[in-house]
Order: C-alpha cells, then sequence, then structure tokens
C-alpha cells in the first residue's frame, strides 16, 4: 500500500506519469509496427501496419535528420511559425477589438447577428483557394485563411465575457461616477480576460490548421508543403514525422500563451484556492 500512496498519480509526481504515458504509447506503436516484433493483427503482414501508421523509430531519425544532419526543415518551419503567428496575432486582435465593440454596442450588435452567425457557420477551410486567388501563393493567403479560423473564437468568447459582467458591479461602478473608458478599463476588460485567454489556448491550434492548409493547397515552402510532398510519395515516416514537429511547436506556442495567462491573472484566484474559500 505505502509503494502504491508512493507511486500513485499526484501533483508531485504527474509530470512522470504523463512522461510514462508517452512514452508507453510509442512504446506501443514500436511493437506494433515493426515486422516480426508481433503478428499482425489487423492486416495480412507484417509490413503493412509499418506502410499504414510509420515506424516510431524511423520517424525519430526523420526528425534527427530535419534539425541536426541535413538541417533542411528550418526554412520551411520558419515559414509555418511565422504564418501561425502573424495569423494568431491578427485573429486575436480583430476577435477582441470587434467582441467588445459588438457587446458595447447593443444595436450595432442586433444589426450585425444574422451577418455573424452566418459567416461563422461557413466552413472556413473551403475559402483557401479563394484567399489563393486573392492573396496569391505567399504567406499572405495562409494568414487570410488563419485570421478566419481565428477570429470567431475570440470575438465569441470576447463578446460573452464582456455580457457576463455581473449588472451589480456596474451598477456600483456608475454610482462611483465612472466613465465609459473607466468602465471599461477597470469592469468589462478584467470580465473578458479569463474569456479571451480560454479561447487562445484554441486558437493556437486553428492558427496552425490555417497555415497548413494554405500550405497544402498551393506553396512552396513550409512544413505543410513537405508534408504534401511526402504524401504523394507514401512516406508515411516523413508525414508522420511532420505532424509530430507541427505538435511539438503548437504544444510550444500554448505554453507560451498559459504563462503569458498566469502573469496577466495573478489577481485570479488559482482552483485549489477558490476550494479553500
Amino acid at each position: 500500500m505505502s509503494l502504491w500512496r508512493t507511486l500513485r498519480p499526484g501533483p508531485r509526481n504527474l509530470r512522470i506519469w504523463q512522461v510514462g504515458l508517452l512514452i508507453a504509447v510509442f512504446v506501443l506503436w514500436h511493437l506494433l509496427t515493426t515486422p516480426g516484433l508481433i503478428p499482425p493483427l489487423m492486416f495480412e503482414n507484417d509490413r503493412q501496419a509499418a506502410f499504414f501508421f510509420g515506424e516510431p523509430l524511423k520517424i525519430f531519425e526523420r526528425i534527427v535528420a530535419w534539425f541536426f544532419t541535413g538541417r533542411d526543415i528550418y526554412e520551411h518551419l520558419a515559414v509555418t511559425l511565422i504564418e501561425t503567428a502573424l495569423a494568431f496575432a491578427i485573429g486575436t486582435v480583430l476577435g477582441l477589438g470587434f467582441g467588445l465593440w459588438l457587446a458595447l454596442s447593443p444595436i450595432a450588435a442586433a444589426i450585425t447577428d444574422p451577418y455573424i452567425k452566418a459567416l461563422n457557420s461557413m466552413p472556413r477551410v473551403i475559402l483557401a483557394p479563394i484567399f489563393a486567388v486573392w492573396f496569391g501563393l505567399g504567406i499572405a493567403s495562409k494568414v487570410a485563411l488563419g485570421v478566419t479560423l481565428v477570429f470567431f473564437i475570440v470575438f465569441f468568447n470576447v463578446y460573452q465575457g464582456v455580457k457576463e459582467v455581473s449588472p451589480v458591479v456596474l451598477a456600483n461602478a456608475r454610482m462611483l461616477g465612472a466613465s465609459r473608458r473607466q468602465l471599461l478599463r477597470s469592469v468589462y476588460l478584467p470580465s473578458a480576460t479569463s474569456w479571451v485567454f480560454s479561447s487562445l489556448h484554441t486558437s493556437v491550434g486553428l492558427a496552425f490548421v490555417g497555415a497548413v492548409v494554405g500550405e497544402y493547397l498551393g506553396s512552396s515552402r513550409g512544413v505543410g508543403y513537405l508534408i504534401l510532398q511526402a504524401e504523394g510519395a507514401f512516406d508515411i515516416n516523413t508525414v508522420m514525422a511532420g505532424i509530430l514537429v507541427l505538435t511539438l511547436f503548437a504544444l510550444i506556442l500554448d505554453a507560451a500563451v498559459g504563462r503569458l495567462e498566469r502573469r496577466l491573472m495573478k489577481w485570479q484566484p488559482a482552483a485549489g484556492e477558490t476550494e479553500k474559500l
């Protein structure tokens, strides 16, 4: 029992359990896709699993070659990261601005409501070919697609965050003589901040989606372009390597957003502190 209490998941060893789960997944993947280790479960022979799902060791070899041996991924990765960062920043700023404006302007919100809902319901990935025609095959078309994906996530969260402001708090602030600008700075923005950061964690992945989908449809550079070329050659290991690289950098950006959130939200009590209160 004492050993289990030491090893059981908890705040102290949570990171160890997370890393252990990741290692277990890759070990199982290796066992299922390496010819000759175990009998094939779903395929006619033990080479088909490797063909469809790739082999982890070869995938890691490809990643090492990209970053250390051949060093040929940096140009492509820089393009994808620039597209992602621009889409993320522009979409966030536009979503924040329009969300605040419409939340504080009921008449404008009522007029634009059906159009916003119509644009949000549109599968925005289909806009990629149109953006390619409008902005060309460079970075601009990928950024435009990413902006459309990020914008609505941030917009609706900001809009809802402002609408959730307590009427009692607003009434008290107005009684104390707060101006509209003071209300925006001291009441509306703090209320919307937690909603904004919750949307940013989702927006990071969507910004990557916009960049990669745009590179799929027309590009000569970018990680999405590398993945597309590998798919055309049925090189599943390179495809999986590209997916892992994109996932890793998406996690890094998400961690950066989380760190910024913790710095700006120091006034908000943590979950454990809330439960104690």
